[in-house]
């Protein structure tokens, strides 16, 4: 079953904008790691939902658990270097993620994975962006959540104290320094009521 979104009030009748990047909130989580967050960075955010939800051509991957092979829950698509995001708006919020963290990530954001949550059955459990450089070095993560809000839980590795954050309707979180390495991160599965949500990670080269 499909779960439609109701939309922000904030957020209506509006094609989507970016905000300024100067408002960035600092979470010093421990160990090197930190998350910097704007709510409401992208307004205009439930058009672009509607329309990622309905032209990016979204593939179902089934993964081997346990020795079983199961449906992933939720739906991926991946954009690698140089390849058209599926709206400008994404690519000016890549170029502006890149500019505003030059400082400290010292190279661009080059890549997006794009995750659809259907509804609350849809999830990711914890994991940590190790398969490429963040294994080994500090990086970044920049998530924009469009649709409806969902939970963001980060611990230490291993287990340890979470932090929560809601994350929807233009909503945008960066994980940076050793977050990938030293912490891990998840959206659970919500037995409540939930409409959908598209999470846009930006990454720089050869961090998945």
């Amino acid at each position: 079953m499909t779960t439609h979104l109701q939309g922000s009030l904030f957020d209506q009748d509006e094609g989507p904008r970016l905000g300024p990047l100067d408002a960035m909130r600092r979470t010093v989580l421990g160990d090197g790691a930190w998350i910097d967050v704007l709510p409401g960075w992208l307004t205009g955010s439930d058009a672009l939902y509607a329309e990622l939800a309905a032209e990016v051509p979204w593939r179902a991957e089934r993964r081997t658990l346990y020795e079983r092979v199961v449906d992933v829950p939720r739906l991926l698509a991946f954009y690698g270097p140089g390849e058209p995001l599926p709206h400008p708006v994404l690519a000016e919020a890549r170029d502006a993620l890149g500019a505003h963290y030059a400082h400290e990530l010292r190279e661009p954001f080059t890549t997006a994975g794009l995750c659809h949550y259907r509804d609350g059955r849809d999830s990711v459990a914890w994991h940590g962006d190790r398969s490429g450089r963040g294994a080994r070095e500090d990086t970044m993560v920049a998530i924009l959540s469009v649709g409806a809000p969902r939970d963001l839980l980060l611990r230490p590795a291993g287990g340890g104290d979470t932090v929560r954050r809601s994350l929807g309707h233009g909503d945008l979180i960066v994980m940076g320094g050793s977050c990938q390495r030293t912490w891990e991160h998840r959206v659970p599965k919500s037995a409540r009521a939930v409409g959908p949500r598209v999470s846009v990670q930006f990454r720089p080269r050869g961090v998945r």
